[in-house]
C-alpha cells in the first residue's frame, strides 16, 4: 500500500501536516475528510526529489531493549518540559539511531497528527510495543500523567535490561569455555588423530588399547564425510525442530515446565519469572492499570507459560472476587514469603509497593544466583576440558608404550 504525505486544515483552521498509507489519492482524502480535516494538497511519498525512502534492510532490523528505553526516558523528559506531543515524536525520530525505530516513530507521528491518540497509533507496531508498553502509554494518557507513566516505563525498561546484561555477563565465560573446548577436541581429533592412526598402521601386530580403538573410530567418523554430514545435518535439523516445536503452545509450555525442574538451572529460571511478575504488575499498578487488565498484561509479558497458566487462572478467581494471594499460593508456584507480601498489601492498600519489595528482593537474589553459577562453571568446564584433552593424550600413547614394549623384548 503506498504512502502518501498530505497538508490539510482542520476545524479551526490550523495547517495539519502528515503522512498515511492508502489505496490511493482518492481513498485518503475521504478518510482525512471524514476525521473533519480539509485536504489541500497530497503527494505520493516517492515522487518528489527530497520524499523519504523506506530503509529495505530496517524490515529485517529488531528494535532491541536498550533503544526503547533510551526512547522512552527521552520521551518523558521532553513531556515533562512541556514539549506538544508531536514535536516530540518529530525530535525522538531524528534522534534514533535505530533505522526500525525511526520509521516506526515516524509512522506514530503522522497518525497522531491525523487526530489517533499515542496508545492507538503504537497499537499498529505489536512487533515494537507489547502489551505492557502499551497498556502503560494508554493508562498515562486517560490519568493525563503521561510523562511520569514514561518515566516509570523507562525504569521498568531500564530494570530489565540490566538483568539480561547480568544474565548474559555471567554465562559469556562458561559459553567461550564451551566453544574452545569444541574447537580444541574437534581439531585433536579430526587433524591430530589421523596423523597418529597412520604411524599406528605401520605396526599391525600390535593390539590396540580400547582407549585407542575408540578414539580412532571417533576420529574416522568425524573426517568421513558421512560422518561430517550427519554431524552438520544432526546439529541444524535438530536445532529448528527444537525452535519449531518450543514455538507451539504446547511445546513452549512443556520447555517452560522443563526447564524450572533443572538442577541450579530450574531455581534460577522461577527466581527470574518471580521478580519480573512482581516488578511488571507492581509499575502497572503505580500507573494506574486495574487489577484485573494489569493481570492479562503481566501474564503474557512474562516468557514462561508455566507463569502464564497460573497468573491467568488467579485473574479469573479475581474476577470471581478472591483476593490475589489465595490463588496464587495454591498454584505452589509462588513462594510462601510472596504470597504473604501479597495479601499484606491488598489488606493495607500499599500491593503496588510491596510487588516493588518483592521484586528488589528477588532481583538482588538471581544476582547473587548468576555469580555463584558463573563461579561454579568456570572450574567445571576446565576440568572436563582437561579431562577430555587427557584422554586423548593417553589414547594416543599407550600404543607406543606397547611397540617400545616389543622392541625391547626383540
Amino acid at each position: 500500500m503506498p504512502t502518501f504525505a498530505y497538508v490539510a486544515k482542520d476545524n479551526a483552521g490550523k495547517i495539519v501536516r502528515g503522512r498515511r498509507e492508502a489505496d490511493n489519492e482518492k481513498a485518503l482524502t475521504k478518510q482525512l475528510q471524514e476525521t473533519g480535516f480539509w485536504v489541500t494538497q497530497i503527494t505520493k511519498e516517492g515522487a518528489g526529489k527530497g520524499a523519504k525512502r523506506k530503509n529495505p534492510l530496517s524490515a529485517f532490523k529488531k528494535v532491541k531493549l536498550k533503544d526503547k528505553a533510551i526512547f522512552c526516558r527521552q520521551f518523558a523528559t521532553m513531556i515533562n518540559a512541556g514539549v506538544t506531543l508531536v514535536r516530540c515524536l518529530a525530535v525522538l525520530e531524528r534522534q534514533a539511531t535505530n533505522s526500525k525505530l525511526k520509521e516506526v516513530i515516524r509512522d506514530v507521528q503522522n497518525r497522531v497528527e491525523a487526530g489517533e491518540t499515542l496508545s492507538r497509533s503504537m497499537l499498529h507496531h505489536r512487533n515494537v510495543f507489547d502489551n505492557l508498553f502499551i497498556g502503560l502509554v494508554r493508562a498515562g494518557e486517560i490519568g493525563g500523567v503521561l510523562d511520569e507513566t514514561l518515566e516509570r516505563l523507562a525504569q521498568f525498561l531500564e530494570s530489565d535490561l540490566r538483568m539480561k546484561q547480568k544474565i548474559k555477563a555471567a554465562m559469556t565465560y562458561p559459553v567461550i569455555v564451551m566453544i574452545a573446548a569444541v574447537l580444541i577436541v574437534t581439531g585433536l581429533v579430526t587433524f591430530v588423530v589421523p596423523q597418529f592412526i597412520q604411524i599406528f598402521k605401520d605396526f599391525d601386530n600390535v593390539e590396540m588399547p580400547m582407549m585407542t580403538q575408540i578414539l580412532i573410530n571417533i576420529s574416522n567418523f568425524m573426517t568421513s564425510w558421512q560422518g561430517q554430514l550427519i554431524l552438520i545435518g544432526g546439529s541444524f535439523g535438530s536445532s529448528f525442530l527444537f525452535k519449531k516445536f518450543i514455538k507451539t503452545k504446547f511445546g513452549k509450555r512443556l520447555f517452560d515446565r522443563y526447564k524450572m525442574k533443572l538442577p541450579v538451572f530450574g531455581k534460577l529460571s522461577h527466581n527470574i519469572g518471580v521478580a519480573r511478575f512482581s516488578r511488571t504488575l507492581s509499575t502497572l499498578l503505580t500507573s494506574g492499570v486495574p487489577i484485573l487488565q494489569a493481570m492479562e498484561t503481566v501474564a503474557h509479558a512474562i516468557d514462561n507459560e508455566t507463569f502464564t497458566d497460573v497468573i491467568m487462572n488467579a485473574r479469573s478467581r479475581i474476577r470471581e472476587g478472591d483476593s490475589i494471594g489465595e490463588p496464587l499460593e495454591k498454584s505452589k508456584l509462588f513462594p510462601p514469603m510472596v504470597v504473604q507480601m501479597i495479601s499484606i498489601g491488598e489488606e493495607t492498600g500499599a500491593l503496588d509497593q510491596m510487588l516493588s519489595k518483592v521484586a528488589d528482593f528477588y532481583e538482588t537474589e538471581v544476582e547473587m544466583q548468576l555469580a555463584q553459577l558463573a563461579a561454579a562453571l568456570e572450574p567445571i568446564m576446565i576440568v572436563v576440558l582437561g579431562v577430555i584433552v587427557l584422554f586423548i593424550v593417553l589414547a594416543l600413547f599407550m600404543p607406543f608404550i606397547a611397540i617400545i614394549s616389543k622392541l625391547t623384548d626383540t
